[in-house]
């Protein structure tokens, strides 16, 4: 059989139009088993948004090349999140299993960014993310089988009151510029912020 590659992944999920929720919107808040540094443990959107806004990223499937580079340049810039008061939760349909080794892989996550399961793509379906079916025989940058569907690329920002700030994505948009708007966001909320107090 042959084997479907993370690039041809990529273009099949770019062919459809970019559609998620929008800014001003109320985010759906979720519960997720989730990973970091190898470790499980339980996401709960609404006490993450307590300390702040949230960036919560879907994914299309741990260990793909743009997704292997959307999280490792995320953990790069995670200090720069945390400045402006924002923490990050990556969301895919992969299993806790395959998070646990993704979210403490050096290379990647590295043990700084954490990352949750929808492995039934709920939480992707209630914030309008695009979901697709896997194909068989599709590996991941490991060589291991793919076992899962995959979750359009898209970011949303969502502030302490549980709003969606933006909404940043598509497949059209590389992995890194996602990452660069995201921080864009959360550091104009931070200005905002200051600007609100400091007034």
């Amino acid at each position: 059989m042959r084997r479907v590659t993370a690039t041809a992944l990529l273009t099949a999920c770019s062919l459809p139009a970019f559609a998620a929720l929008q800014q001003g919107v109320t985010a759906p808040e979720f519960t997720a088993q989730a990973s970091l540094a190898g470790k499980e443990f339980t996401f709960k959107l609404k006490d993450a948004l307590k300390k702040g806004p949230v960036v919560v990223y879907f994914y299309p499937s741990a260990f793909t090349g743009g997704c292997n580079l959307q999280a490792h340049t995320f953990a790069e810039n995670i200090d720069k999140f945390k400045a402006a008061g924002a923490s990050i939760i990556g969301v895919s349909e992969d299993s806790i299993t395959r998070l646990n080794a993704f979210s403490a892989d050096p290379q990647y996550c590295a043990g700084k960014l954490p990352v949750a399961s929808d492995a039934d793509g709920k939480i992707a379906k209630s914030y309008d993310s695009k979901v697709f079916e896997g194909r068989p025989g599709m590996k991941d940058t490991r060589g291991v089988d793919i076992d899962h569907g995959f979750a359009e690329r898209t970011t949303f920002v969502v502030t302490p009151d549980g709003k969606v700030a933006a909404t940043i994505g598509g497949m059209q948009m590389s992995p890194q510029d996602n990452v660069a708007k995201s921080l864009e966001t959360v550091q104009q909320l931070a200005a905002q912020k200051s600007g609100k107090a400091g007034g």
